[in-house]
């Protein structure tokens, strides 16, 4: 079975109940799981799908919890051709940067090789006041396809 990183992005922690519900749902299918609220490079070498669950902080920007992991990117520019990612991103319509946060480390992480697994989703708290629910849903209809 997979070994699946969950890269939690949070502000407030709502992102991690999120993270924990997809890693149980993972876990009952055999993967190896692991939810980090502070990734680094070194210890997702042997993680060869990242889930990223991340919300938007402030003015559409990365949460602040994701900040170091960010820059270690930027700077060691890692070959990551080996990595599959997705991600869940959790905002509020309600702003104009809905669900804008996680962008530039998407963009980042596939300027150094990764490449998407599935499509992301957008939960919009506004419409789905339980995001766990849509973000389970989500999951369940592309989790057979990892090995």
């Amino acid at each position: 079975m997979a070994k699946i990183a969950l890269i939690v992005g949070t502000t407030l922690g709502g992102t991690e109940y999120i993270a924990d519900d997809m890693a149980t749902q993972l876990a009952e299918l055999g993967h190896e799981t692991e939810v980090m609220l502070d990734p680094n490079l070194t210890h997702l070498a042997d993680f060869g799908l990242w889930i990223i669950v991340c919300s938007t902080h402030g003015a559409g920007d990365l949460p602040d919890n994701l900040q170091p992991f960010y820059k270690q990117i930027m700077i060691e520019m890692p070959d990551l051709t080996n990595k599959l990612y997705t991600l869940c991103a959790i905002g509020d319509s309600s702003y104009d940067t809905f669900c804008q946060g996680p962008e530039p480390l998407i963009s980042l992480i596939d300027q150094a090789g990764a490449k998407s697994f599935v499509d992301k989703i957008q939960i919009d708290v506004q419409h789905d006041p339980i995001p766990e629910q849509p973000a389970l849903a989500w999951l369940s209809t592309w989790q057979d396809k990892i090995s």
